[in-house]
């Protein structure tokens, strides 16, 4: 009881740890590459909690022995080291191992962030009965006629109760088989992600780290309240095509920008493969904000407002900031959508310490 108490202590103690620094985790890109399969490596500086241990009364401790007052407990000590004694205390730190489903509670109370509200199937899983074999009670309804009759005609050979002459066989109670079955319950998959990228001349390494980082985390809070979760990758430039996560985080393109062609092909996934009806679809976009024209600004507004919105729980945009990007698309979806908009979200990503602040803006509205 007592460990079980101390263990709770030290959990609690690391969840303020990291509470305290989500800010720097989330802004980290070495945080996922310590990523498991389900769980993440956190380092931590060093917790130890206090406790008393014993000495053996056998032995001579501190302030036993001969000796006087002042003297070195060993001569010999700090005499033969090189370099000049430092006053700080050194640092140790502890890696301590989290579930993605713990780190999505813990960004969840940090940004106070509400639960969903999920439309669509009622139920995120579907149920599966699989027939695994033969048994001997069971509802009529699974009863298995030949096995019953074989168990029978066995019975009456056995006896010498059959006659080939007059081959009638009539089961008796313990003849009697029936299916037995179990229930496979398997997730199902009714929200997807559509991640846009912008990936012209004018985003930089730099600005696709803080993407990739933005999507780590907007994926570990929405597996957390999803069962299951399709994600799909789509990175234009002066023209849209999908990719996969690999290529989506790593590609280097150059050219001009044409959002439209993102919008355009993020709209043919959704009405072919994700109907409103049943599905909770999410679109986020990144860019610097450079848009080819005027033209293109205004066809992108009309898709939105006339195609996508209405079919998608929210649509995000994130704008991040690059010493080559204008920036006007930004506000070019402010004037024309405002800010108090339920299914819209804006915001500005100027840097990876402002991921956290985009996080709580894109997740904040609970849809």
């Amino acid at each position: 009881m007592k460990m079980e108490t101390d263990l709770n202590r030290f959990h609690k103690i690391v969840r303020g740890k990291i509470k305290q620094s989500l800010r720097k985790f989330i802004a980290s890109g070495d945080l996922i590459g310590r990523q498991g399969k389900k769980t993440i490596n956190i380092p931590l500086p060093r917790i130890d909690l206090p406790r008393f241990t014993f000495g053996d009364s056998q032995k001579n401790g501190v302030g036993q022995g001969d000796g006087s007052v002042g003297d070195a407990k060993n001569p010999q000590e700090g005499q033969s080291g090189e370099g000049e004694a430092g006053d700080q205390v050194g640092e140790h730190t502890l890696e301590v191992e989290l579930t993605l489903e713990e780190l999505a509670t813990i960004l969840s109370e940090e940004l106070e962030l509400p639960n969903i509200e999920q439309k669509g199937k009622k139920n995120l899983e579907h149920k599966e009965i699989k027939y695994k074999g033969l048994v001997k009670r069971g509802p009529e309804s699974l009863h298995h006629f030949r096995r019953t009759y074989r168990e029978a005609l066995k019975r009456m050979i056995s006896s010498q109760e059959y006659n080939p002459d007059d081959p009638i066989v009539v089961p008796i109670k313990e003849d009697k088989r029936y299916r037995s079955f179990k229930e496979v319950i398997h997730p199902s998959a009714n929200a997807v992600i559509l991640y846009m990228m912008d990936v012209s001349g004018s985003m930089g390494d730099e600005q696709k780290e803080i993407v990739r980082l933005t999507s780590f985390w907007l994926d570990t809070w929405l597996s957390h309240q999803y069962k299951g979760l399709e994600k799909r990758y789509i990175i234009h430039d002066a023209a849209a095509k999908e990719v996969t996560s690999e290529i989506f985080y790593r590609t280097k393109e150059s050219g001009g920008t044409l959002i439209s062609s993102a919008y355009k092909l993020a709209l043919e996934i959704i009405e072919q493969e994700y109907p409103a009806a049943d599905w909770n679809v999410y679109l986020f976009h990144f860019s610097d904000g450079d848009n080819w024209s005027g033209n293109d600004t205004t066809e992108c507004m009309r898709l939105l407002e006339e195609k996508m919105i209405p079919r998608v729980n929210l649509f995000c945009y994130g704008q991040v900031e690059s010493r080559y990007g204008s920036g006007q698309f930004l506000r070019d979806l402010k004037k024309y959508f405002g800010e108090e908009n339920e299914r819209i979200t804006l915001t500005q990503i100027r840097d990876r310490n402002a991921i956290m602040d985009a996080l709580k803006l894109f997740l904040g509205k609970g849809k």
